[in-house]
């Protein structure tokens, strides 16, 4: 049965554009578009990248750009964001850049969004410039993206051209049950942030399914759930490798972000008890392993909360090591 299940399942890639200790963020694009190609070889639905801001680590800051280098150097993956994060944007500007992505590369891009700054305040502030301050309302904002979007727009007095009456999937992303609430209400399929904030996500998407309003956009509740993936050979490896993403997060608990590390034989060098079980409680949702141990892991996620997609994001330092994680977790799919 959760053979059947797990057959049925998408699978997806998000990449933060992460910045290697030792190379430069022109380094990360090129491996980006390597992952990429590798992941549209393999099946991989889509193919996301996530708007921050003020990160050493984190290269994905002009989120449409690296979409639209990504879609134009693949055929057919989907590529869009996961997510933009839509208070530091006019809509008319996303609905004008998404529309343009759209026009380049037809039926493939998706356009997820997000409440929060995906930055620190003061980054926000120098962002939002005047209007940090003024009243941003996320469920307001997407109502004006879909009605940018649509082609009964086309009488009014700002349209988005292009962008206007093209079909822009869009996503909620969340991290909380406020954004379960939102996708369920607008029927709009969910995202849900648990590759770093696990907390609320059984919570979450039971109340976005319990709550799913049908819409012209979905007819029934769908829940993507983004997970963190190191697949090797052996589970020791696997964990060998784990420890890039543990020290990542360590620096996030800390306050002391880095570029991301290569590997250690030995993490416990690096942390005390408690920062050891903080790490673990935000990777609560982490799938390590040969490919037969993250399979037994994943059939049991997938089965227990109904998963639709499964989005999977890598922090590991090395690149082959990487793209060879990648071809595991795909093989267990089909």
């Amino acid at each position: 049965m959760a053979d059947h299940l797990l057959k049925n399942v998408l699978y997806s890639v998000l990449d933060l554009a992460t910045v290697l200790d030792g190379f430069t963020a022109a380094d990360t694009f090129k491996t980006s578009l390597d992952l990429a190609k590798q992941s549209e070889t393999l099946g991989y639905t889509r193919y996301w990248f996530a708007e921050h801001h003020n990160m050493a680590g984190v290269a994905s800051s002009a989120t449409a750009v690296l979409i639209g280098y990504i879609a134009g150097n693949t055929n057919n993956i989907r590529v869009g964001s996961g997510g933009i994060m839509l208070p530091n944007h006019a809509p008319l500007i996303v609905a004008e850049q998404f529309g343009t992505l759209a026009s380049l590369y037809p039926n493939r891009i998706d356009l997820g969004l997000g409440r929060a700054p995906g930055t620190d305040q003061v980054t926000a502030m120098a962002i939002r410039g005047e209007n940090f301050n003024a009243a941003h309302s996320f469920p307001r904002d997407i109502e004006k993206l879909q009605q940018l979007f649509s082609a009964s727009n086309n009488r009014a007095s700002v349209r988005a051209m292009p962008g206007e009456g093209l079909d822009i999937p869009i996503w909620i992303l969340g991290s909380s049950t406020d954004s379960a609430r939102l996708a369920a209400e607008k029927g709009l399929p969910y995202a849900f942030a648990s590759h770093f904030a696990p907390t609320y996500f059984e919570q979450a998407i039971s109340i976005y399914r319990n709550n799913f309003k049908p819409s012209a956009f979905l007819q029934e509740p769908y829940v993507m759930a983004c997970v963190n993936v190191v697949a090797a050979d052996t589970d020791a490896e696997a964990e060998r490798l784990s420890s890039s993403v543990k020290r990542m997060f360590l620096g996030v608990i800390t306050g002391k972000r880095e570029l991301l590390k290569p590997a250690v034989d030995n993490i416990n060098v690096y942390w005390d008890q408690l920062e050891k079980e903080a790490v673990e409680q935000m990777l609560y949702y982490s799938f390590i392993g040969s490919g037969n141990t993250i399979k037994e892991n994943l059939e049991t996620f997938v089965a227990k909360y109904g998963i639709n997609e499964i989005m999977s994001t890598s922090h590991i330092y090395d690149h082959q090591a990487k793209l060879h994680s990648n071809k595991i977790f795909a093989g267990l799919f089909g």
